[in-house]
């Protein structure tokens, strides 16, 4: 396995834990038993997005059925368990986090029937139930791209839905799971558009991982096919030395580029930087595009 650019350039370096309202979140997670992709993915926003009092929740547990080579979340087979009181626990948080904005994610469940769609959806359905102005942002896996599981997410009236591409097109058999596939990941995205027309969607792309510029361009018109509304371009970073190396460190001034043409492409909004990922400042972006409408 490749072990790729070892040296970050200037423009990655992040702020450490610790600093404003991190304490208080971290502690808030432990008490609830809550998993955040913040950590299980080694995050390098965890620090800024913490001390803003944000976090991305992972539900359906820790241990993923899929072995993507950029993720660093365990994988294994959780053997079909269910954790039944998580949807409480998640809202609970969110209460005491005083959220106005929440993103959930999830590890791949392969070893359940709907691939835990139900278990997301009770998850969103449970945030309403307690505060109906939260607005909640789930960052989906496949549900193995059935309609009637991606149905179960839109029926629960999340505010954005967001499923990931992660990279392009020539590269998705390298990056990814076998069982994800590029043109799997476009079928969601258009069944999320025809089952809420009016929703907002949302996909994200990593670089860094091997790509062309060009090949970029590629994957957000693809995504315009489908009328994704929002885009997040990031950079790759290496989690462990287990994982994918880094190809390249993309300059800042490229991103620019990529969201320059993202906006001429079409999209609502577009998020391109070094450090963004899918959940980086979400809030900021759908409260824009809701001022917008009014």
């Amino acid at each position: 396995m490749s072990e790729g650019i070892n040296r970050k350039p200037d423009w990655l370096k992040v702020k450490l834990p610790g600093q404003g309202e991190y304490a208080d979140v971290e502690t808030i997670l432990k008490d609830l038993n809550l998993h955040t992709v913040c950590r299980s993915a080694h995050c390098p926003n965890i620090a800024d997005c913490w001390g803003r009092r944000t976090a991305t929740i992972m539900i359906l547990g820790d241990v993923c059925t899929r072995g993507c080579r950029f993720c660093a979340v365990t994988t294994g087979n959780p053997g079909g368990y269910l954790d039944e009181t998580e949807p409480q626990r998640v809202a609970e948080a969110v209460e005491r986090m005083k959220l106005r904005y929440v993103v959930l994610t999830s590890v791949d469940r392969d070893d359940l029937a709907d691939g835990g769609a139900e278990h997301f959806a009770r998850t969103i359905r449970k945030i309403k139930e307690q505060d109906a102005n939260v607005m909640v942002e789930p960052l989906i896996p496949d549900f193995f791209g059935e309609r009637k599981n991606l149905k179960k997410i839109v029926d629960s009236k999340p505010d954005v839905i967001a499923h990931n591409l992660e990279t392009v097109e020539r590269l998705t058999r390298h990056v990814r799971d076998h069982r994800m596939s590029y043109a799997g990941s476009l079928d969601v995205l258009r069944i999320l558009k025809e089952l809420d027309a009016p929703g907002l969607t949302k996909s994200g792309i990593m670089v860094g991982l091997g790509e062309t510029d060009d090949e970029v361009y590629e994957v957000m018109a693809d995504m315009r096919v489908y009328a994704v509304d929002i885009l997040t371009i990031g950079q790759y970073l290496q989690p462990t030395r287990r994982h994918l190396g880094v190809d390249r460190f993309v300059h800042p001034d490229q991103f620019s580029e990529y969201e320059q043409k993202a906006k001429d492409m079409g999209f609502l909004s577009a998020s391109c930087a070094p450090l963004v990922r899918s959940s980086y400042h979400a809030a900021d972006v759908v409260n824009i595009l809701r001022r917008r409408d009014k």
